[in-house]
């Protein structure tokens, strides 16, 4: 899967280099408050092979480096092999499945097409914030609270991190509450290049397990987190990283799945405070649900939280050789 996505950058090299080249050469419409492009001719104008699995219902898109697959009326879809939440339903029109162009631009596209930094600048410094904190448990069960375990992952991903070579500070380094707009100062602080909160989810009741990955969510969306805040054209200071927001959360949940076998909720939208302030990509983690009592055992587990770290460092190796590529 590595080489698959190694080839897939090696693309973006070759096609033309306005990554929103669709924008003005393809033909669009308006509909529900989203523009739209027609699947087929953004598939023909990449030279990408366009096909429905079921009539009408379910498409693919593929080349010999990529697949990605939609079904109609649904916002969820995979990018090889691994699910992406868009901000708007994939819609049937005359026949031809229709993507919105927020989605192509900060879904999509920062994927299939990454971003690069400019030459000679480096991914070096993590700040790494363990989510909640002192007067704030975050979600609990009988093993135990969810700050407990967020910092006890966070210092194990710092140690695995500075293992892999870089510099990484944290927001907190002990049972301390650190209220939520401070944590993106902190990295600012330290002029941290990547922002990475660390959360365990819940659900009441149980019956969701797996691990999901939220970037902020892009001037006009809805989220789709639990709550679901509605659309905005507010702009925040993070939404200005948003492709590196989508390619960063993109590879971490990759990464993560491999690493662990767990369910795949998906990379998802979100306007949490910590990555609404964020001065660089930045990306919200929730490992594991504290709910589920399989998962609740595995996020006890120091064995487990190291799998769990493993993932998340591969997932920011990835990223940091994608976007220092010359």
């Amino acid at each position: 899967m590595r080489q698959l996505w190694f080839l897939c950058c090696c693309l973006a090299l070759l096609l033309p280099d306005a990554v929103h080249a669709q924008e003005g050469k393809l033909s669009t419409f308006a509909f529900n408050g989203f523009k739209y492009i027609q699947l087929d001719d953004w598939a023909k104008y990449y030279s990408f092979n366009h096909t429905w699995t079921r009539a009408s219902k379910e498409l693919q898109i593929s080349s010999k480096w990529s697949k990605l697959e939609f079904e109609i009326e649904n916002k969820r879809m995979l990018l090889n092999g691994t699910a992406v939440w868009l901000s708007a339903p994939v819609v049937l029109r005359d026949g031809s499945a229709c993507v919105s162009t927020l989605d192509l631009d900060n879904a999509i596209h920062p994927v299939m097409f990454p971003p690069r930094l400019k030459p000679g600048t480096k991914v070096k410094t993590i700040c790494i914030d363990p989510g909640h904190g002192g007067k704030d448990p975050g979600n609990q069960n009988s093993g135990g609270q969810e700050k407990g375990y967020t910092l006890l992952l966070a210092k194990e991903l710092k140690y695995q991190l500075e293992e892999a070579g870089f510099k990484v500070v944290l927001t907190r380094t002990s049972d301390k509450f650190v209220e939520l707009e401070s944590r993106p100062f902190v990295a600012q602080k330290f002029d941290a290049d990547l922002f990475i909160s660390l959360h365990f989810n819940g659900v009441a009741g149980g019956g969701a397990k797996g691990a999901e990955v939220f970037a902020l969510t892009p001037p006009g969306a809805s989220s789709t987190n639990a709550r679901g805040e509605g659309a905005t054209a507010v702009r925040f200071p993070g939404n200005k990283n948003d492709e590196q927001n989508s390619l960063l959360a993109y590879g971490i949940q990759r990464a993560l799945l491999k690493a662990t076998n767990a369910d795949d909720r998906g990379v998802r939208r979100a306007r949490f405070a910590v990555l609404r302030y964020s001065d660089m990509p930045a990306v919200l983690v929730e490992a594991g649900f504290m709910s589920d009592p399989g998962e609740a055992s595995k996020i006890r587990s120091s064995s487990h939280r190291r799998t769990m770290a493993k993932g998340i460092t591969d997932g920011i190796k990835e990223y940091k050789r994608i976007v220092e590529r010359q």
